[in-house]
């Protein structure tokens, strides 16, 4: 019953930037970790960039000097800042998130967004 909402993809030119965000709406308690993650054609998903719910954050070697990942508790949302995009940074972004449906069961599950398309061109 939980969705998450993503936004923000596009063409950009090399070196460009842009921002992505992720709204989480529906039946929830609490979210935990998030995290983005992105596949590219004829490749395995890989994780891009993690933010624990106190703010922890873990980055893939090939972005932590150009990507930026933030959320904001209040309003269920996660954002990943993208600069300096390189032509390699091109896949299908998704937002993911753990999250704890009812204060009533501990159980959390993994939602996944619907992918956003980013480009980069050279």
């Amino acid at each position: 019953q939980v969705q998450l909402v993503e936004s923000g993809g596009g063409l950009v030119e090399a070196g460009g930037s842009l921002r992505l965000s992720c709204v989480a709406s529906g039946r929830l308690f609490r979210i935990n970790d998030m995290g983005w993650y992105r596949q590219a054609p004829g490749k395995q998903r890989e994780l891009v960039a993690t933010v624990s719910r106190g703010g922890s954050t873990n980055y893939e070697d090939s972005v932590k000097d150009r990507f930026t990942i933030s959320r904001d508790n209040a309003q269920n949302t996660v954002y990943l800042e993208m600069n300096n995009l390189k032509p390699e940074d091109t896949a299908v972004y998704y937002c993911n998130a753990n999250v704890r449906a009812t204060a009533w069961e501990r159980v959390s599950d993994d939602v996944w967004g619907q992918g956003t398309q980013v480009t980069v061109s050279s």
